[in-house]
């Protein structure tokens, strides 16, 4: 069963990969690479979706992963993509199927989860939907390892001992890619992108919950830049 999983994931994957196709999960994947940082948006009120989405493209980071802990979450996803097309926008925080089905309606092109949930990773690869589970043990790398993923989120990272425990975990699964999210800040994002088994960060301190019920669009726009510059200066 986990084999034909693997297979199932792999063809899903190659089916799409023509050239020109920009939706498919190794474009996606590619793109969330080249951005380096992923920003983490917590939207308590729809009407925040226009200008933080219009302040992050501005800033150079064309991107969002709008976590669905608030009522807002699938509207504001809905608007950002309708409004900003070309911005990659996921939905983070996905705890059932439900919110899958409601997220991709909406807009969204990848789902985040906090943690491994079989039944959530299975649903999407059946549906060729772009999933990232939360990993922090070998056993949870080993589950989606068995499905064919290639790239997990690695959540909360700094409470689980950081870069430090994803070069543990990279050493024997060879290749498996993370995206740490969880206690990531400008102070600490060299620590991790020096490390070339992380493909992105997941963080949210360009666009905190304070600046964004503030109005401060501009704030955000320019914290995001900061942040677009930082990925360059690191990666060189």
């Amino acid at each position: 069963m986990a084999l034909l999983r693997r297979n199932v994931y792999n063809r899903l994957v190659q089916k799409t990969f023509t050239k020109g196709e920009g939706n498919n999960m190794n474009d996606l994947l590619q793109k969330v690479s080249d951005l380096g940082v992923v920003p983490v948006v917590v939207l308590n009120d729809a009407k925040d979706a226009a200008p933080l989405a219009k302040a992050l493209c501005e800033g150079g980071l064309p991107c969002a992963e709008v976590t669905f802990r608030t009522a807002a979450a699938e509207e504001s996803i809905r608007i950002m993509a309708t409004e900003h097309p070309e911005m990659l926008i996921g939905a983070g925080t996905v705890l059932t199927i439900d919110q899958v089905d409601r997220a991709v309606a909406a807009g969204a092109k990848f789902i985040v989860s906090p943690g491994f949930d079989p039944e959530i990773v299975d649903y999407c690869l059946s549906k060729d939907i772009l999933v990232l589970p939360g990993c922090i043990t070998p056993s949870e790398v080993a589950q989606a390892v068995k499905r064919g993923l290639e790239v997990v989120k690695f959540f909360p990272a700094e409470q689980f001992g950081g870069v430090n425990t994803i070069k543990a975990l990279a050493a024997p699964y060879v290749n498996v890619k993370f995206m740490p999210t969880g206690g990531i800040s400008a102070k600490n994002l060299r620590d991790y992108l020096g490390f070339k088994k992380i493909v992105a960060c997941g963080g949210s301190w360009m666009v905190k919950g304070d600046l964004v019920e503030a109005g401060e669009f501009d704030k955000i726009k320019e914290m995001t830049a900061e942040a677009v510059a930082l990925v360059k200066e690191i990666r060189g």
